[in-house]
């Protein structure tokens, strides 16, 4: 018989077996759960590639300044756009010293640490609301007008945030004071794909000129079976009237570099001509798993709330915009809302913003000025090219301008509305979920405080 030390050992050593087991599978295979490695769960923008631990994590034993530059290698760009007056300098300079040692704002995981649930908030934000006081407690002698101000309200809409602090300084304000709701002058841009080409090396102009392609002009190969249904589509779209004809997308070189016909071109086939898009897209919370090498984003997966109906579909190119028809109407509302659910989202056909969309869109009235999902979550912005030639594309990141949301002001609202109702809107969480249906309730005094400070100086 066994002793029970026998007994032990034989338990010890068979579940010492099965742990080794479990991590080694979790570890090795395919499989992408790999959550039980994880020390906490991530933050809402990170959350999408938390099994892509090398895409933060670059070095075991990295110091300061490789985990900063793993922050960087993602917001690099989104930190240079903003108009920031917290520069690293600020930091260095040895007059902070003493603020630089009770928060080091020169590394971004000072204030935006992973894997901590318990003390993240908005913005993957980790320190607490009043963090402001270390450097600005002597703020209400500068401006009386903060006098008796607490704070953790320095961030609300319309005030301060961290990044892009400059947003909201007087001279803007005074700028856009007394501005109407909606303004009298409203801007639309529009993009040119011809123009767009011109500006693309990579384009394949000789195999592919800019010239109206019919039906009969279609040169996928004849031993390729191709539904007329397919065809017919495609000759509708901006692709046909453009030269962009069937091989340029289902063409791909095979292991010795020799073109073959592939069925359901990959993304990187759309990023050959709309690169920049891609780029953007992979930056997005749509694409940035494939960024990662992982697989496609699935509502499944958000946390956002999301329609169950939707639930498998994998976002791609294609999941908006539809292979052989790239209906861009399409992907500016009922590709949005083939998936979101959300009460915003529920209320957009309601909006006073839809129902001009629709009659000028679908009902083809002009000048209604209506406005879709992807005017404001991806807006038209201007990008500069080689040569210094600029160009209006659409910004296919959705978080560049959504979060937090007074970044769309100016990119966005301000292009129809006056300053005040832009900030009192954004501040307003009930009218966001009705998605504006109405004035806002709420009123921001950041024009107000500005205006009076003014009369006071002259005084």
């Amino acid at each position: 018989m066994l002793t029970n030390n026998k007994k032990i050992w034989i338990i010890w050593f068979i579940s010492t077996a099965m742990i080794a087991m479990f991590f080694g599978y979790k570890i090795f295979s395919d499989n992408e759960d790999k959550t039980v490695f994880l020390p906490g769960s991530t933050s809402h923008g990170h959350y999408q590639i938390e099994l892509a631990c090398s895409a933060c994590h670059t070095d075991s034993f990295a110091d300061e300044s490789d985990i900063q530059k793993a922050c960087t290698n993602c917001h690099a760009e989104e930190l240079k756009l903003v108009d920031d007056s917290h520069p690293k300098s600020k930091f260095t300079d040895p007059r902070n010293a003493d603020r630089v040692a009770k928060l080091d704002a020169r590394q971004c995981v000072t204030c935006h640490t992973e894997h901590k649930p318990e003390i993240t908030g908005d913005m993957g934000v980790t320190v607490p609301e009043d963090v402001c006081v270390v450097c600005h407690k002597d703020i209400a002698e500068d401006r009386p007008s903060h006098k008796g101000m607490e704070f953790n309200t320095c961030a609300s809409a319309g005030c301060h945030n961290f990044h892009d602090n400059n947003a909201l300084y007087e001279d803007f304000l005074l700028k856009h004071a007394g501005e109407k709701d909606i303004l009298d002058v409203q801007v639309k841009s529009n993009t040119d794909i011809h123009k767009r080409i011109s500006f693309i090396r990579t384009y394949p102009i000789n195999e592919y000129p800019l010239k109206k392609l019919t039906l009969s002009d279609k040169d996928s190969p004849e031993s390729i079976k191709v539904d007329q249904n397919i065809i017919e589509q495609w000759s509708s779209t901006a692709h046909a009237k453009s030269g962009v004809n069937c091989t340029a997308c289902h063409s791909e070189k095979d292991k010795n570099s020799e073109m073959t016909w592939s069925n359901k071109p990959s993304e990187k086939k759309c990023g050959s001509c709309h690169d920049i898009e891609l780029k953007k897209f992979k930056e997005s919370k749509h694409g940035m798993r494939i960024a990662q090498g992982l697989s496609p984003m699935q509502p499944e997966l958000a946390r956002l709330q999301m329609k169950s109906s939707a639930h498998r579909k994998s976002l791609t190119c294609n999941t908006c915009h539809r292979d052989h028809t790239f209906d861009v109407v399409r992907a500016a509302v009922d590709s949005c809302l083939q998936c979101h659910d959300d009460k915003h989202s529920q209320s957009f056909k309601d909006s006073p913003h839809f129902k001009l969309w629709y009659e000028e869109v679908v009902r083809g009235e002009k000048d209604k000025k209506g406005v879709s999902c992807a005017s404001c979550h991806m807006p038209r912005i201007e990008k500069s090219f080689p040569g210094g030639n600029k160009h209006i594309i659409v910004q296919h990141n959705q978080n560049e301008n959504l979060r937090p949301n007074e970044k769309m002001i100016r990119s966005v609202c301000m292009n129809c509305h006056g300053l005040e109702f832009s900030i009192d809107a954004l501040a307003d969480r009930d009218l966001i979920d009705s998605n504006f249906l109405g004035k806002p309730s709420e009123h921001i005094k950041s024009i107000d405080m500005a205006v009076e400070r003014v009369k006071q100086n002259n005084k």
